[in-house]
């Protein structure tokens, strides 16, 4: 059986885990730097609502798992404003936000930043096309 024709009911993306080396600090970034939903912490993990995705913030369990994490995109209606109220909380950006690509419905818009972990994240904004 190929991938083509594999179907194991896969929905949607359940939860993201991100390294982290401070985890107290990691937490306070991502609840009050970014404003999620702290879910709960259990045994060295905090866990947070992303828009129904679980983000798991965890020192790595092994060395050869202590590496960056993939770059996570953050959707935000307005680019600009989420920028700048990050920007006003000590959030450290990497540029600007810039435009990315023409869609032929919207404009994509994103800005890089990194977290307390020294992890790359970045904001990512569909903004709508004049009709």
């Amino acid at each position: 059986m190929n991938a083509a024709t594999l179907n194991l009911g896969i929905t949607r993306l359940g939860q993201v885990s991100i390294n982290v080396y401070d985890l107290d600090r990691a937490t306070t970034f991502y609840r009050d730097r970014l404003g999620l939903p702290l879910l709960f912490t259990v045994s060295g993990m905090a866990f947070f609502d992303c828009g129904g995705v679980r983000l798991m913030l965890a020192r790595a369990e092994k060395p050869e798992f202590d590496h960056p994490g993939s770059v996570l995109y953050f959707v935000v209606p307005d680019i600009a404003a989420a920028h700048r109220q990050m920007l006003a909380s000590g959030v450290g950006f990497e540029g600007e936000p810039h435009l990315i690509a023409k869609m032929p419905a919207y404009d994509l818009w994103m800005a890089f930043f990194r977290d307390s972990e020294k992890n790359l994240l970045a904001l990512m904004s569909e903004v709508p096309r004049a009709a």
